[in-house]
């Protein structure tokens, strides 16, 4: 049997991995790339599997990393099923749909800028060298409609009349939707057939609400396989869910090859029970400045634990209880999820809200946010209040126009709770923000450029490490040491690569067996 990396290999994004043996080719998540637009629309378009040829897929969670090109396989005649746990099976009919929304209106915008410019240089043709500010909003008129949609089918038709290049989406809604149809979910620690002679048993891994480190076994010339996919381990002590297994069945123990992850292989958290202090101190200083906290936020995981924390601040009195925003209709439709399925939280989220008769998302301040006109009155909103919006990398969405709102000035705060992959916004935020901050605020602040707009960084940036959803160095060597697994191999995936190297070094001095793949490359378990 063999395993090719294919995606999430020395960098974080894009998750893929296929596993053959026999007669079954076994995919291991279908992740999306993210980061710069050139950069990774060519990569997400380009399959390097033909989906015919796969037997089923098993998804280790739900994020789009390692989900979002599942209807890309779906609609080019994949046949299998995707196969995971129940919990994410129920996120991904929120997450992919959005997942294809966004496609499908990013490829709108680009192309409505393609036409748009195209007839601009048509009215500066010849002698005349700039347009005018009315021509310009005659054009803008000609392709939009009710004030600021855009009018795709005039779009459509005018790139058709002149042949102008258009973009299309990864996916449509449509295939989103028929993908869909090919989810078979699961509960924790059953046993699911995955091909011939071949299972898989889904264990807890404590990232996100319904993630699993796998457990796949094939039976090859008469010797069995086992293999360990960890997915995206999370820390332990973790409000909400529970912590990654240490304990698995006596049947899965002996493990010929482990891939895992190493988003934080050569770095430290701090601690968890300093998070709610943390987040006290800075919205009590923020508040105090009548300004507003604006944290950009994971649909799914980040924006329920800080709905958790701010629930348990404001039921001890512990800051002032000023209104908070879910601004997402996606974080909106994941707490609804997270609401659906108590039967994987932990004892303690049971013992503080649960056994109280309360919901830990849903409290008096709590406000969800719907319609983008709700959302731009929020925008002009001069109170304090907290706004929890995606993308929580800063890429897209409605967070942009809460930042263009706020950014440049000093009273608000941005507080970054999560990882910021390289050449996203949000890492150009939290590095440049944290180095102003360092320098006393003093000079010119950094200025940033977004919505085709520069604008100046006065606001407070803020980071709280604490709420990453992956475990550490520290957290995953633990679940190495404390868990009952025989490991022979470790491939160290789901990492730059300066992590992953520095995480298998680790790991050899801890005289784990490690090697960090590179993309596209193959590795053969053969029998004893």
């Amino acid at each position: 049997m063999q395993i090719t990396f294919y995606g999430a290999v020395r960098e974080v994004t894009g998750s893929m991995h296929l596993i053959e043996t026999g007669d079954n080719r076994i995919l291991l998540d279908c992740g999306m790339f993210q980061g710069r637009r050139k950069e990774t629309s060519e990569k997400n378009r380009t399959l390097p599997i033909d989906p015919a040829t796969l037997t089923n897929v098993v998804l280790s969670h739900a994020h789009i990393d390692h989900s979002g090109r599942i209807p890309i396989l779906t609609k080019n005649n994949f046949s299998g099923r995707i196969i995971c746990t129940r919990v994410t099976a129920d996120a991904c009919e929120y997450l992919l749909r959005d997942s294809a929304h966004i496609q499908e209106s990013d490829a709108s915008y680009l192309n409505y800028k393609t036409v748009r410019s195209f007839l601009s240089e048509r009215k500066t043709s010849g002698s005349k060298k700039n347009i005018s500010k009315r021509e310009l909003n005659d054009i803008r008129k000609l392709l939009k409609k009710r004030g600021h949609q855009l009018d795709i089918e005039k779009i459509d038709e005018l790139i058709g009349k002149y042949d102008l290049e258009a973009v299309t989406p990864l996916y449509s809604m449509e295939d989103a939707e028929y993908a869909l149809d090919a989810f078979e979910g699961y509960p924790y620690r059953s046993t699911a057939t995955i091909g011939n002679d071949a299972t898989c048993t889904f264990y807890e891994a404590g990232h996100i609400l319904g993630s699993a480190i796998t457990i796949i076994k094939f039976r090859e010339n008469g010797r069995q396989y086992t293999i360990c996919y960890t997915g995206d381990i999370g820390r332990f002590e973790k409000p909400i869910i529970k912590n990654p297994a240490l304990s698995f069945s006596k049947d899965d123990l002996d493990v010929d090859l482990m891939i895992m992850e190493s988003t934080y292989g050569d770095r430290l958290h701090e601690p968890i029970e300093d998070l709610k202090p943390k987040l006290k101190k800075i919205f009590s200083e923020t508040f105090q400045r009548n300004g507003t906290v604006i944290i950009p936020a994971f649909a799914y995981g980040r924006t329920q634990e800080l709905l958790y924390l701010i629930h348990e601040l404001y039921n001890e009195g512990e800051v002032r209880r000023v209104p908070v925003f879910v601004d997402s209709p996606l974080a909106t439709n994941i707490t609804r999820v997270f609401g659906e399925h108590p039967e994987v939280y932990d004892n303690e989220t049971h013992e503080t809200f649960l056994e109280k008769g309360q919901n830990p998302f849903f409290f008096n301040q709590v406000n969800f946010v719907g319609s983008v006109e709700e959302s731009m009155a929020l925008n002009r909103e001069e109170k304090p209040h907290i706004v929890i919006s995606a993308s929580g990398m800063c890429e897209a969405g409605r967070i942009l126009h809460h930042l263009r709102h706020k950014i440049h000035n000093p009273r608000h705060t941005i507080l970054i709770v999560g990882y910021m992959a390289q050449n996203t916004l949000g890492r150009r935020i939290l590095e440049q923000g944290l180095e102003y901050e360092k320098s006393g605020r003093k000079g010119s602040p950094p200025l940033l450029k977004f919505l085709n707009k520069t604008y100046p960084l006065k606001a407070h940036v803020e980071k709280l490490d604490g709420f990453s959803a992956h475990g550490d160095k520290n957290e995953m060597l633990r679940f190495l040491k404390e868990s009952n697994l025989k490991i022979k191999k470790i491939a160290v995936v789901h990492g730059e690569e300066d992590q992953s190297l520095a995480f298998a070094n680790h790991l050899q001095h801890e005289d784990f067996p490690a090697i960090v793949p590179h993309p596209g490359e193959t590795i053969k378990i053969e029998a004893d």
